[in-house]
C-alpha cells in the first residue's frame, strides 16, 4: 500500500458508512469517502460484461473505476462509475437527494455498462474514423449539445437507455447500437426488423467479426478524474446535481388541476387533494419517470408545484383514488411531453 493510500486509510478508519446519518455523509469529501470497488456487486457486474465480451471473442477489457458519475474517456479503454454503487449505504443517499439511484438495478446496470463498453471499444479500435462509422451514425467530432430533442417515434436509432438516448449524439447512437447487440438476450434481427436502425446493428456486427481475438490498438487505462480526486464535498456534489435537473416546468395547468379535484364550496367536506397528493407522490414521481425518460428530480420538482398549487386553490379530492391517479397520470405525462419536446438534458453517459 502505497504513502498516500495508508493515509487516507486512516483518515477514514473512524467512518462507519453503514451508520452515518445523511448530514455526516454530505459533508465528507468525495476523495475521503472509504470506499473502493474490490469485492461489491458493482465489480460483480463488471465481471459478468467482460464474460459478455468474452462471448463474443472481444479480448479488449476496459477498465472501470470509481468517479463521479458514468463517463467515458477520450483516448482511454474504459470508463468510469458513480462513487454510490460501491456501497449499499451511499446508494441510499442517492435516492435521498436525487429520488432515484441510476445503475442500481440490475437490468438497468447491465444496459449502462454494455453502453459504456461501447465507448470504450470505440476509443480502443478507432471506429469512429472510418467512412461507413460516419455514414450511419454521423460525424463524431460535431459538439454535445446541452439539450436534444428526441423524436419518439423514430425507427433509425435503438432503444436501450431511456430518453431515447441515442438520439443524443452519434457517439452515443453507436455506444446504445453496441449496447442492443452485445445483449444476448436480444434478438436484435427480429427486434429492429424492418426498422432503419437495422443496418447499424448489422455494421457493428460486422465490426465486432472483424476485431474479434485481435487485441486494440489502443489500451491506454489511465484514471481521469477518480474518486480520489475529488475535494468538493457530496453536499456540493449534490446541490451541482440537482441545479442540473433543475428545469423551469410551466405554471399553466390550474385548468387541468380543476379538472382533476374540485374548488366548489359544496365539496369543502371532501379530502383535500394536497393530502392525496403527498400520499401518491412517489407513485407518479416512479411511473411518470420510468415512462418518459425525465429525470425523477425534476418529475419532483412538478409534483412539489402541483401540491402547492393545490393547496392555494383549495383544491378537494372528489373522485375515486385509481380515477384520480388516472386523471393524474394523463395530466403529468402531458406537462412532461412538453419537457421532452423542449429538449433533453445532455449528460455524460
Amino acid at each position: 500500500m502505497s504513502a498516500r493510500a495508508r493515509r487516507r486509510a486512516g483518515q477514514n478508519a473512524g467512518i462507519d458508512l453503514q451508520d452515518a446519518s445523511d448530514e455526516s455523509l454530505l459533508a465528507l469529501r468525495l476523495c475521503d469517502l472509504p470506499v473502493q470497488l474490490e469485492d461489491t456487486l458493482m465489480a460483480r457486474r463488471v465481471a459478468r460484461l467482460y464474460r459478455e465480451l468474452a462471448a463474443r471473442n472481444i479480448v479488449a477489457r476496459p477498465h472501470v473505476w470509481l468517479a463521479e458519475e458514468f463517463f467515458t474517456p477520450d483516448r482511454v479503454l474504459g470508463f468510469a462509475v458513480p462513487f454510490y454503487l460501491a456501497h449499499p449505504r451511499l446508494m441510499r443517499l442517492e435516492r435521498a437527494q436525487m429520488f432515484e439511484c441510476e445503475g442500481a438495478g440490475e437490468a438497468e446496470c447491465r444496459r449502462i455498462l454494455r453502453h459504456e463498453a461501447g465507448h470504450a471499444l470505440e476509443e480502443a479500435y478507432g471506429f469512429n474514423r472510418r467512412p461507413r462509422y460516419r455514414q450511419l451514425f454521423g460525424d463524431p467530432r460535431q459538439p454535445y449539445p446541452d439539450n436534444y430533442k428526441p423524436r419518439v417515434d423514430s425507427r433509425d436509432h435503438v432503444i436501450n437507455l431511456v430518453g431515447w438516448y441515442a438520439q443524443a449524439h452519434p457517439v452515443e447512437d453507436f455506444a446504445e447500437t453496441f449496447a442492443v447487440w452485445l445483449n444476448r438476450y436480444t434478438d436484435w434481427r427480429a427486434s429492429y426488423k424492418n426498422w432503419p436502425a437495422l443496418e447499424k446493428l448489422a455494421y457493428v456486427d460486422e465490426l465486432m467479426g472483424e476485431i474479434a481475438d485481435r487485441p486494440p490498438p489502443m489500451s491506454r487505462k489511465t484514471e481521469v478524474e477518480p474518486l480520489s480526486s475529488l475535494r468538493h464535498t457530496l453536499k456540493e456534489h449534490y446541490a451541482a446535481k440537482r441545479a442540473h435537473f433543475a428545469w423551469p416546468w410551466p405554471a399553466n395547468y390550474d385548468q387541468d388541476l380543476r379538472r382533476i379535484f374540485s374548488d366548489d364550496p359544496k365539496d369543502a367536506g371532501a379530502p383535500p387533494a394536497t393530502r392525496y397528493l403527498r400520499r401518491v407522490r412517489d407513485t407518479l414521481r416512479t411511473r411518470i419517470a420510468e415512462g418518459t425518460g425525465v429525470h425523477a428530480y425534476a418529475i419532483d420538482q412538478l409534483l412539489r408545484q402541483m401540491i402547492a398549487r393545490a393547496q392555494s386553490l383549495g383544491l378537494r379530492v372528489i373522485d375515486a383514488p385509481d380515477v384520480t391517479m388516472q386523471k393524474l397520470l394523463v395530466v403529468l405525462t402531458m406537462q412532461t411531453a412538453g419537457l421532452v419536446n423542449a429538449g433533453f438534458p445532455k449528460v455524460a453517459l
